[in-house]
């Protein structure tokens, strides 16, 4: 147990998320709690983990790792009931708080404003019990870097829309190129996500505008039954020029395409069982499915090397994953750093001051009528 490496988790504290300040010492040993010096309060060390509340960790071989490892990586549920005499509804736990802990994860450190270049969207058909859902994702060209994934019932404008704004959030402003497939929800979501306010000049209204380094360029797929005739290249919004520059930088060579996204998906298939085409997995809740999908994609862009990724050095080739090609990380992430890694909250503020109600009085008129003769 170190206390410099720990900060306080309690919101109501002044030095919360404050890291080496000398108010966090150890409060027991045994049970691996730290208390505050500031709040009074005290706390595991497993809290703002994924470990937080579980009881199994102190095995031998860490169980809990071991099965989100292996969930991560595409092994089906009841095989991991059956090999590790687990509870099917243990592991359906674990691979739920293992979700939400990536998601804050994800949030955290991937949604931050950087240069993306090309960015390619696609959607998923999902089948549950007597339903079909939808999962709608993005990745950064470049790095191969997961940017978002947003799930709904309807393959509509919401699902879009959301999945723009998310994208938007991961993009500073300036040159994108956003190329997706002929749904026609791409074109007025894209508009929506990148625009920004004008500056004031005095009206009451300001109005939106979009990027100027926007582009969007589509791959309409054409069929004649299930038999496909042909694929037309369409660049909606940017001159041939600005797309074919951007091109270059993200993928080196080739044209407008959707092949990047497209492998993306087939490892999130091959990972998630109820994702492969013409299979009998079924997912039963949306909820897990999003759990399952920031589970997947988390471990994808800080546990996975990914080939294409690796760069030569003295004649010696080095492996880097998706995070490390973005200068999010130096190093490949372990499972258990992953699962460890905590989150901070934001450092104390306080409120503001109350706003007096009516106008101030005088106080030089205050006492000129108070005072009288003696």
């Amino acid at each position: 147990m170190n206390p410099t490496e720990v900060f306080c988790p309690n919101m109501e504290c002044l030095a919360r998320g404050e890291v080496g300040k000398g108010n966090i010492k150890i409060h027991s040993q045994k049970e691996k709690r730290y208390k505050c010096k500031e709040c009074k309060k005290t706390f595991a060390e497993s809290k703002g983990t994924m470990y937080y509340r579980i009881h199994k960790i102190k095995q031998e071989i860490d169980l809990v790792e071991v099965v989100i490892t292996l969930l991560g990586n595409g092994c089906p549920l009841q095989a991991i009931v059956k090999a590790l005499k687990l509870d099917e509804r243990t592991v359906s736990n674990w691979q739920n708080k293992a979700g939400q802990h990536c998601e804050k994860v994800h949030k955290e450190i991937v949604e931050k404003p950087r240069e993306l270049g090309q960015v390619q969207c696609d959607e998923i058909r999902v089948k549950q019990q007597g339903a079909i859902v939808w999962m709608a994702m993005g990745i950064m060209v470049q790095t191969r870097l997961w940017l978002a994934g947003v799930i709904s019932k309807n393959r509509d404008m919401g699902l879009i829309s959301e999945l723009m704004r998310k994208i938007r959030s991961c993009a500073k402003t300036g040159e994108i190129l956003i190329c997706v497939d002929g749904l026609v929800s791409y074109i007025r979501a894209s508009y929506r996500a990148f625009r920004d306010k004008e500056k004031d000049d005095g009206q009451a209204t300001r109005k939106f505008k979009v990027w100027s380094g926007l582009m969007i360029a589509q791959v309409v797929k054409q069929y004649s039954g299930k038999l496909l005739v042909g694929v037309q290249h369409r660049i909606v919004k940017g001159s041939l020029e600005s797309v074919e520059k951007l091109i270059t930088l993200s993928q080196g060579n080739g044209w407008i395409n959707t092949s990047f996204i497209e492998r993306l998906n087939a490892t999130f298939r091959q990972r998630l069982s109820f994702l492969v085409r013409r299979g009998r997995a079924l997912s039963k809740q949306s909820l897990s499915l999003h759990y399952s999908m920031f589970l997947v994609g988390t471990l994808y862009n800080f546990c996975t090397y990914h080939k294409s990724l690796r760069i030569k050095i003295n004649g010696k080739y080095y492996p880097r994953t998706p995070a490390m090609a973005s200068s999010i990380t130096d190093h490949c992430w372990s499972v258990r750093s992953l699962l460890l890694f905590r989150i901070p909250p934001p450092p104390f503020s306080p409120p503001p001051l109350p706003k007096s109600l009516g106008r101030p009085r005088s106080l030089l008129g205050f006492f000129s009528l108070s005072s009288g003769p003696d």
